[in-house]
């Protein structure tokens, strides 16, 4: 591993209760290689007002580990939520994973900078959990020195159990929140649980708006037969509109897709059409512009020593209920499918590479079972029963194979429950750990 990391801290600003410090890290690209290229990484501090300048420097750290891929640190003015609750104990950093935020961001822009597809595909595989995990350490040390604590959420739970596996003696405890990823198998059974589960969340949804079944097959009939266009120029599909499944992963924001659902039709001389605000409301949701990061590792995520293959969009075929043309279709979650880079505009000119890391089989293990077997690590995670990202059974089956991690299970909250709340969840969590360490609160 390199020797250490380059830092520098540039702005400081206190905000709402809260102070402020941008920190930026100079990393290898490829951990191992200190004599290859080099990428920025961008992390943001937060501590509490009611601690005093001195008072904050005594404070442990805490690495805050967003979900993703692709997903950038959190923004706030303001610290709520679960934050309120960790900055009682720590300095919060929050990390911009690479590749997001700040921190190399990539992009259909910047990707072409590495060369062709086959160069970008090889600069890609820098950027998965184990990559992460590896800055996390040069930035620990730079920083911390002795162990600290991390808080993974969704993908940074997967990349916490990479942590436990590849440093373990860089943390002092763990706490993970709808992210316990299985630690073998192909991807293929990820997308055959998880399918089922959004299946069942599409019941559930229906169930509780009725009307909102007839409202989502009256649109993809409608899409089929007149052209609708987003904002960005592109023709909306079917199956595109169907990406606004995601919202059903969330506790309160199956409410929103009500409201959303709600506004879809106008009435004009040409007969009905699609509002305004419907598709410019829906361009957000099915657009990768934000985080092309996501389409392009999602499926990584789970490989180890073999080719995804698309592997969402070849189980879905076991699936006809989603399909576009059944008679009343359901809505999709978080999958990524290779028409994506069909109709996106930000990911059309990314189809090629996308197309290479489909078919890379070479992708290196992401976690020591061993390592996770002897695990001395205090940590505990938080397991959504419902959850349609991240499933249930395959979290319970990782759980037995990390010693010493206490689980909660709740059919409370769904994969955002840290959004509902994050404050009495952070709390549960840092307490089942530190009881295993024996701190006292």
């Amino acid at each position: 591993m390199h020797d250490g990391a380059a830092h520098r801290i540039a702005a400081s600003h206190v905000m709402h209760g809260a102070r402020t410090v941008e920190h930026w890290f100079t990393v290898p690209l490829a951990h191992g290689d200190a004599d290859g290229p080099s990428i920025e990484i961008f992390a943001r501090e937060y501590t509490s007002l009611e601690h005093s300048d001195e008072a904050v420097e005594s404070l442990p750290w805490l690495l805050f580990l967003q979900g993703g891929p692709g997903g950038r640190g959190n923004r706030v003015t303001s610290l709520g939520g679960w934050m309120k609750e960790a900055a009682r104990h720590f300095r919060i950093l929050m990390l911009d994973q690479r590749g997001t935020g700040l921190s190399t961001p990539l992009s259909r822009q910047s990707l072409p900078l590495q060369g062709d597809a086959a160069a970008q595909a090889a600069y890609l595989a820098h950027f998965r959990a184990d990559s992460i995990v590896a800055d996390a350490e040069l930035i620990r040390q730079e920083l911390a020195g002795a162990p600290w604590s991390i808080f993974g959420q969704s993908y940074g739970g997967f990349c916490a159990l990479s942590y436990l596996s590849l440093a373990p003696a860089g943390l002092r405890e763990v706490l993970i929140t709808g992210g316990l990823a299985p630690l073998t198998g192909h991807p293929d059974r990820v997308y055959q649980a998880t399918f089922k589960r959004v299946e069942a969340r599409n019941v559930e949804y229906f169930a509780r708006y009725p009307e909102d079944r007839q409202r989502v097959t009256r649109i993809a009939r409608h899409l089929e037969q007149v052209p609708e266009f987003l904002p960005t120029g592109e023709r909306l599909s079917v199956r595109r509109f169907q990406m606004l499944g995601s919202f059903l992963g969330g506790n309160t924001r199956v409410d929103a897709l009500h409201y959303l659902l709600e506004d879809a039709f106008t009435t004009t001389p040409d007969g009905p059409r699609l509002t305004d605000s419907f598709l410019e409301q829906i361009s957000h949701q099915v657009s990768r512009a934000a985080n092309p990061l996501y389409a392009l590792l999602h499926e990584s995520i789970y490989a180890q020593h073999e080719a995804t293959a698309w592997s969402a969009w070849r189980v879905l075929e076991q699936y006809p209920q989603f399909s576009p043309e059944a008679e009343h279709p359901l809505l999709t979650g978080e999958m990524v499918y290779p028409w994506y880079f069909e109709e996106d505009p930000a990911l059309v000119p990314l189809q090629e590479v996308a197309g290479q890391l489909a078919a890379k089989s070479d992708w290196p293990a992401l976690y020591d079972l061993e390592q996770l077997a002897a695990n001395t690590v205090p940590a505990a995670a938080a397991v959504y029963a419902e959850d349609i990202y991240v499933d249930r059974d395959l979290s319970l089956e990782t759980a037995d194979r990390v010693r010493g991690l206490q689980v909660w299970e709740t059919a409370d909250f769904y994969h955002d429950g840290i959004s509902d709340d994050g404050e009495a969840i952070f709390r549960r969590l840092l307490t089942m750990c530190r009881s295993q360490d024996g701190a006292v609160e």
